[in-house]
């Protein structure tokens, strides 16, 4: 005779339960990780300025592959001035306009210390997380951006890093983004030569690289954290299905428990045991 336990509830599946649980905390679990993902490159100069060199070396190291790290393209901290000019950088560190040489600056204790991204990745970056955060606390009370809505929030930077890398291909310091006289001309110089020339904190350049950057995390999180959140409340109710049925199944083994267990005729318990053979082998297929 076939022997059953009664009292063995069917397990709930963990993965389930953890689809479960994140279509409910996806944009917590972003805030977290992406948050210390963006904040890790201001620990660099944190780590310099009280002395930590070897972190923070590996910080600017790991953190290089992922941008150009260009000095007089970055915030600095801990120092008088947010950021420098390409010809205070040279007097700092070498007379140089190679890339390679320059991208290795991470500042001084007169300066200040590099951020260890730039800062177009700073504004790019910094404005996902933020407006990831805001979108999670309104995202009942506003409608998904369409795609040409994203096409114009991109279009800003899209522009500003395509002339920028044009502009390098003259060497850096040489092109037509450093002195920027065509702006000059559209404006008839109507503000002041440190505006036109130059990556400095308040030129031209500066300005376009944290502007663009904000539409285009803007863009990023308007557009598609939506999709994000259906594909999550998709697999939440798919997980939700398969728990419901478990729990279904689980019922019906104990009805027909039941009924085996207070007895009835022989050819009725035959029937339920052919039941339940037949529900067993479709929870074992399942």
């Amino acid at each position: 005779m076939t022997s059953f336990n009664a009292t063995s509830p069917i397990s709930v599946n963990n993965a389930d339960q953890f689809v479960l649980w994140l279509s409910r905390h996806w944009i917590l679990v972003f805030s977290f990780l992406f948050g210390g993902y963006i904040l890790t490159p201001f620990l660099a100069p944190a780590f310099m300025a009280i002395g930590w060199t070897i972190p923070a070396k590996a910080i600017y190291w790991v953190y290089s592959f992922l941008c150009h790290q260009l000095p007089e393209r970055s915030y600095f901290i801990f120092g008088p001035k947010i950021s420098y000019s390409l010809p205070e950088i040279q007097s700092a560190w070498q007379n140089t306009n190679n890339i390679v040489i320059l991208r290795q600056f991470v500042g001084n204790e007169q300066m200040g210390w590099k951020v260890a991204w730039s800062d177009r990745m700073v504004s790019m970056f910094t404005s996902i997380w933020l407006f990831g955060v805001f979108w999670g606390l309104v995202k009942k009370k506003i409608k998904a951006l369409p795609w040409w809505g994203l096409a114009l929030l991109i279009l800003p930077m899209a522009v500003d890093g395509t002339t920028h890398f044009i502009s390098d291909l003259a060497g850096i310091g040489q092109g037509f983004r450093d002195s920027n006289t065509w702006l000059a001309v559209l404006t008839n110089y109507r503000f002041v030569n440190t505006f036109y020339s130059g990556d400095a904190w308040g030129s031209f350049n500066a300005w376009m690289r944290l502007i663009s950057g904000v539409l285009f995390g803007l863009g990023i999180v308007w557009f598609g954290f939506s999709y994000i959140n259906e594909v999550f409340s998709n697999s939440s109710e798919i997980a939700q299905y398969k728990i419901q049925s478990r729990s279904l199944l689980n019922q019906e083994k104990e009805r027909l428990l039941h009924l085996f267990s207070v007895g009835v005729s022989r050819n009725d318990k035959s029937d339920v045991v052919m039941k339940f053979g037949q529900v067993g082998n479709n929870d074992g297929r399942k």
